[in-house]
């Protein structure tokens, strides 16, 4: 039991890590796509989802070099610990918080931002009154899925964190080494649980964004 449990432990406290980490600048990074226009607009977008298409392990051999390089003793810090794993898996998720966060955005009809103004709220108030009321629920699922997309990394995680047992032996990792070990029982249970587990992360998250708008609509101007 302890095979399963500490795999899965590890892999959720470092997807919570990593989605609290991600959460403000993805929402952040969400908006200012979804509502601004500014030169480089286009070029923040790609940098930012360029981990969604880039090798995972690519990415992981640039935080290594990142880390090696950066000086103020990051690496020793960082490498081959969960804080290393949770750098890793914020990396990865941070795109698809940030488009799930734009379209949150984009659903928001900008008419009811602009009637705000015209009755007196300044634009911080519409944001925290208006915007982000009326796309809680997207935002929502949007963390709910950074966090299943934390939760399952594997190819960054393994090249900047390693599998250090009891430190670093996400569900992913976990998987990867019973099945090099041929422990078949062991990562069929693993896959088992990893499946449950973002299977309810995946439901969620289409809840969510499923959800009815028109109460949140009603009553936000009040």
């Amino acid at each position: 039991m302890s095979e399963l449990l500490e795999p899965l432990l590890i892999s959720i406290k470092v997807a919570l890590c990593a989605t609290a980490l991600v959460g403000g600048p993805g929402v952040g990074i969400g908006w200012l796509l979804a509502r601004k226009e500014f030169w480089g607009r286009t070029l923040v977008d790609g940098l930012v989802q360029l981990p969604l298409v880039l090798p995972a392990v690519a990415v992981g051999y640039g935080l290594l070099w990142v880390l090696g390089n950066a000086g103020w003793g990051l690496a020793p810090s960082l490498l081959f610990t969960w804080k290393g794993a949770v750098l890793a898996a914020s990396v990865m998720s941070l795109p698809l918080v940030v488009r799930m966060a734009k379209l949150a955005f984009d659903g928001v009809d900008p008419r009811l931002e602009h009637m705000a103004l015209s009755l007196g709220f300044t634009k911080a108030q519409v944001l925290f009154r208006v915007t982000l009321p009326l796309a809680k629920r997207g935002l929502a699922a949007a963390l709910v899925l950074g966090f299943g997309r934390a939760l399952g990394e594997f190819g960054a995680t393994i090249i900047v964190a390693g599998m250090v047992p009891g430190e670093t032996g996400t569900l992913a990792l976990a998987i990867f080494e019973d099945i090099q070990l041929g422990h078949s029982e062991s990562a069929f249970a693993l896959v088992g649980v990893a499946s449950v587990v973002s299977f309810v992360a995946v439901t969620l998250s289409a809840h969510l964004m499923r959800g009815p708008r028109d109460n949140d609509r009603r009553g936000t101007l009040s």
